[in-house]
């Protein structure tokens, strides 16, 4: 379950880094930093339905960190 949730931070955090490339190079003339970060907010979105799935089925435990 960690490799998991590591391997979409690390998607997310590629995602991201992807954007600001593509801001640099194109200086705001295509679409590739929208598509980039829409992409970035998909896997974000996934990362989280993810984890409620994970919660509800029982994979992963609250640790009462919180309170």
């Amino acid at each position: 379950m960690k490799i998991l949730v590591a391997i979409a931070f690390l998607l997310i955090i590629g995602s991201l880094a992807s954007a600001l490339v593509f801001l640099m190079r194109d200086k705001g003339k295509s679409n590739r930093t929208v598509h980039a970060l829409a992409l970035r907010v998909g896997f974000s979105i996934l990362l989280f339905i993810f984890l409620l799935i994970a919660n509800w089925m029982g994979w992963i435990q609250p640790t009462g960190i919180a309170y």
